[in-house]
């Protein structure tokens, strides 16, 4: 087979792009652990020296770091100067933690899934799980950080207000179960938002309720309580509005989940379902965000779902797989409210 030399040189590139992307993610963590960016962020131009410094990092080492973050565009240099900057582009996003496009969670969470590699290439060969409490600490930690800024932008502002009449009834004074909440970030957001309104966390995964609770008391909330509970029997009952927050399509059961919302819901309450955005189609999610979302599948969601021999949706399950699931659950209206490039927000009712 004769080989075109221009496709050869052409996939090259992306492929040095890729080396030089995975190897600078450890750079991302270590700027973001050492407090590099916040750093920069307040200084503006500096030296390596200057920077090691008021780090109390060694200035070699600083100097190298540099110099991968300004090929790659995280920072900027100036040959005249001998200066290195971050842009307040840049600055949004590597260094500010409540920005709505803060990243380095998402490094967090790349982290873990290298850590994660030797058992799911055996999962490859088996076909077997990994269940979610299985993973590498950085994953419980990272995932927060990457989900909560996109919460912080736009739960409040354009994903409630989507909803048919939900904003009022938080306003006035709501009962909330948050199933699947992890550390508690979109909890603790809409707690904030609306203090008349009682707010239930739910996560099978116990580190990740201390951590929440922990979260909650820093915060100073009295309206909401978190606690260990499967998705198929949390506790309560006559909620008026229940969320599952990007973790329906891991779980072991989610029409089982399905049912328990519809159980445990008033007659006219609203569930609303956030997910990884996806189409329907596999070809119409050979993009950017796609290749995302199947590699963090790959590595989290599928072997999470499979641990409780799930169906395995993947955070590429798009809208008609997972109106399937809502359906087989008892629901009669589903609908997309809204969405942004990377969620699905998603409202069903009895």
């Amino acid at each position: 087979m004769a080989v075109d030399q221009d496709k050869l040189n052409e996939f090259m590139g992306k492929a040095i792009g890729d080396i030089g992307a995975a190897l600078s993610a450890n750079m991302v963590l270590l700027g973001d652990k050492l407090g590099l960016y916040k750093a920069m962020a307040m200084m503006g131009p500096v030296t390596p020296a200057e920077l090691a410094k008021a780090t109390k990092t060694a200035e070699r080492y600083i100097r190298e770091w540099l110099g991968n973050q300004a090929a790659g565009g995280y920072v900027t240099y100036e040959a005249e100067t001998g200066r290195y900057w971050l842009p307040e582009e840049q600055a949004m996003a590597l260094a500010d933690e409540n920005s709505p496009c803060f990243l380095p969670g998402a490094f967090q969470v790349i982290a873990a899934t290298f850590s994660a590699n030797p058992k799911i290439e055996q999962r490859f060969k088996t076909g077997k799980g990994l269940g979610w409490d299985q993973h590498d600490h950085r994953l419980f930690e990272g995932t927060e950080r990457f989900f909560r800024p996109n919460y912080l932008g736009n739960l409040i502002e354009n994903w409630i207000p989507s909803l048919d009449g939900v904003e009022t009834t938080l306003t006035s004074g709501a009962k909330v179960a948050d199933v699947g909440c992890g550390f508690g970030a979109s909890t603790i957001i809409m707690a904030k938002a609306y203090p008349r309104s009682t707010f239930f966390g739910f996560d099978y995964h116990p580190p990740s309720i201390l951590t929440a609770r922990k979260r909650a008391k820093e915060a100073g909330l009295k309206n909401v309580t978190f606690a260990t509970a499967k998705s198929t029997n949390y506790p309560g009952k006559k909620y008026d509005f229940v969320t599952h927050f990007d973790c329906l399509h891991d779980m072991g059961d989610p029409v089982g989940a399905a049912k328990h919302v519809k159980r445990t819901l008033v007659k006219n309450g609203t569930w609303m379902i956030v997910e990884p955005f996806a189409n329907d189609r596999v070809e119409d999610n050979l993009n950017p965000v796609g290749r995302v979302f199947y590699a963090a599948s790959t590595m989290v969601c599928v072997p999470a779902s499979l641990a409780s021999n799930g169906p395995a949706l993947g955070a590429q399950a798009g809208e008609a797989r997972l109106r399937d699931v809502v359906i087989k659950g008892g629901f009669t209206r589903f609908r997309r409210t809204t969405q942004t490039p990377f969620n699905l927000v998603l409202e069903a009712r009895p």
